[in-house]
């Protein structure tokens, strides 16, 4: 039956026959009116079709003719009409939501600014240490070089050319052996640039410390005394760090910046705050280093040294002061991390001080 105007008569409207339904459905569409001045066939259904990126939600009466369109999350993909499954962890649905697709893991590439400009600056760091050590190793057997600490003074420059050479592996691809080394470097570099800072800085003060009291010659100043201190110091750190690396083993693991699923991160497996703890001995290390240097500050003028070590101590105090705030800010950027940093500019600090220093050794020398 077709509601509709009636033409002429008392009656404005009035069912009108279009069809009937025996044993099937006979119908004369043409002779339907439809409201309105348009004669297109209107929708007659329960639901609309759903998007691509959505699916059909049935009500618990399991009708099939109505449906609910429900939106697919953005990481998810439609298995069939009625099932959004989530592509999982570095997957990513097709346009059409059809299936997924391994994203692009994203890591430090060396054509990157974020690795030239710190490659450069180590590339400088290094031709400066190795500068230092020639001029060394030109006047090794002077006097003043010798009474410097000459041993002492090549396992500095060592500490600080490892720790120039360590910010290439940082910029490598994580790998389950770069991330090993990147997590040996962590300390083991510092270990030595503040084991020989320490032991040097408290060879002076104990050598003065006993003139005020005795002209008896103080223990354990002798080159080999002072380089078998500084290798138990640094033992420390290789033994803490392969603790570490038996408790939490190295490996890759997938970081989404910012809970952004669309986006993969490669990084090394290895816990934000585990990083800073295996820093803590490093930082025992300086804070001694520092007390030693602010003893001797007032030593005598022919001891150079002591004054430039403990300006290489108040700007590493500053500089580390800084770094844990930089590294909780800088966690979530994958191309400027406060670990590279801290690589780069620190020991190149700790060399532009010894650089001073060995000025002063030349002009001594000449």
């Amino acid at each position: 039956m077709n509601f509709r105007r009636k033409r002429g008569g008392n009656r404005p409207w009035e069912y009108y026959q279009v069809g009937s339904w025996v044993s099937s459905l006979e119908m004369n569409v043409d002779t339907i009116q439809w409201p309105g001045e348009t004669q297109d066939l209107p929708l007659s259904r329960c639901s609309t079709p759903c998007r691509y990126d959505e699916m059909k939600s049935i009500g618990e009466d399991g009708d099939m003719c109505c449906w609910v369109c429900i939106k697919c999350q953005p990481f998810d993909y439609l298995k069939d009409e009625y099932t959004c499954l989530d592509c999982g962890e570095g997957r990513w649905p097709y346009e059409d939501r059809t299936g997924c697709y391994v994203l692009e893991e994203q890591y430090m590439e060396f054509s990157s600014v974020y690795s030239i400009v710190p490659l450069a600056i180590s590339a400088l760091g290094i031709l400066a240490t190795l500068f230092v050590i020639c001029t060394f190793m030109k006047y090794n057997d002077t006097p003043v070089v010798m009474a410097s600490g000459r041993e002492l003074s090549y396992m500095l420059l060592t500490g600080c050319l490892f720790s120039f050479f360590i910010t290439a592996i940082l910029l490598l691809k994580p790998t389950t052996y770069t991330c090993a080394v990147q997590r040996f470097g962590v300390g083991f570099g510092f270990a030595i640039i503040y084991s020989s800072l320490l032991t040097k800085t408290s060879r002076i003060s104990r050598i003065f410390d006993s003139a005020r009291r005795s002209a008896r010659r103080p223990p354990f100043i002798s080159p080999k005394s002072q380089i078998a201190i500084s290798i138990i110091l640094v033992s420390l750190q290789v033994i803490f760090t392969i603790i570490w690396l038996v408790l939490e083993p190295p490996g890759t693991r997938l970081f989404f910046q910012n809970g952004k699923r669309d986006q993969v991160i490669l990084k090394c497996r290895t816990e934000d705050l585990s990083f800073l703890v295996s820093l803590i001995y490093n930082i025992i290390l300086i804070i001694i280093c520092t007390f030693y240097a602010i003893k001797t500050r007032k030593i005598p003028e022919n001891f150079n040294e002591s004054k430039f070590i403990g300006f290489a101590m108040y700007t590493t105090c500053i500089i580390w002061l800084a770094f844990v705030p930089i590294y909780f800010g800088t966690l979530n950027s994958f191309q400027v991390s406060a670990d590279k940093l801290i690589y780069i500019y620190h020991p190149f600090t700790i060399n532009v001080c010894i650089s001073l220093y060995e000025v002063v050794l030349n002009r001594n020398i000449l």
